[in-house]
């Protein structure tokens, strides 16, 4: 299976138009709120603060999928909150990065469906809209997107009470670019902010698990490269057999399993 994120490679994109995207194609903000990871602007982007994202459409009625949204110039990074109903809520959270080759954010196949399925199963769920460093014209760079979930991480965690969340049970996935991204969040759970906006950023953004969706920083180019660190939270492994992005899986998973990583 060849991940969708692959798919945005091509050179027959359309083009991206500014402005929100059509509302059926957003989860219905009452019920899927919005949370800003910085309320004032994310350090790096506060004079973008004011720009309006981008979207386009991918699929093709023939195919049943023609709905798929995709998202690009992220400047305000955030979370679209799927939970669970009390009654079923387990505690357990999950932040979702969406893939895309860091250039866009394929949304909805790769984050609100999936916060849909997990949320009617008792898990919290957060979709992450993370600033882009491979997007066209782009100023940000891969330290911005590990800042973006790190910050996510944090907030959930200071919001664990509000959300009925366990704060020791908060886990990342990530598909694609987003499964390069969750796996250096993973790996950097040391990592300090150098300049704390508030206390949320005191708080640790270790996650309690890691899902890794046919994109891993263990086998990525060198500039999304990233070592197993020793006590990184157990990681969960899944692509499909024919996709060239993920042909490096078995050793990851070797690399994993010998040093006793994997769950």
């Amino acid at each position: 299976m060849l991940g969708l994120s692959a798919l945005a490679q091509t050179n027959t994109q359309p083009q991206a138009l500014p402005g929100p995207p059509p509302k059926e194609l957003v989860p219905n903000a009452d019920r899927h709120p919005i949370v800003y990871l910085w309320p004032n602007g994310a350090p790096g982007s506060e004079a973008k603060d004011k720009e309006e994202e981008k979207y386009r459409l991918s699929g093709s009625p023939q195919a049943a999928n023609n709905d798929i949204l995709i998202i690009s110039s992220v400047h305000r990074p955030s979370l679209t909150l799927f939970l669970p109903p009390k009654k079923i809520a387990t505690g357990t959270a999950i932040v979702i990065a969406p893939g895309g080759a860091f250039r866009e954010l394929w949304i909805t196949d790769e984050g609100y469906r999936v916060g849909e399925w997990l949320s009617q199963r008792g898990i919290a769920a957060f979709i992450l809209k993370y600033r882009l460093p491979k997007e066209t014209g782009s100023t940000y760079t891969i330290e911005n997107s590990v800042a973006d979930m790190q910050r996510a991480i944090r907030t959930v965690k200071s919001r664990a009470s509000e959300w009925d969340v366990d704060p020791q049970r908060v886990g990342i996935m990530g598909f694609s670019a987003g499964g390069i991204l969750a796996g250096l969040v993973g790996a950097r759970f040391n990592d300090s902010v150098a300049h704390p906006a508030d206390a949320i950023d005191q708080l640790s953004a270790k996650p309690a698990f890691q899902a890794l969706i046919y994109g891993t920083p263990f086998s990525a180019p060198l500039q999304y490269q990233a070592k197993v660190p020793k006590g990184m939270s157990p990681t969960f492994l899944l692509c499909g057999a024919d996709d060239p992005v993920s042909a490096k899986y078995p050793e990851v998973y070797r690399m994993l399993k010998d040093g006793r990583r994997v769950d």
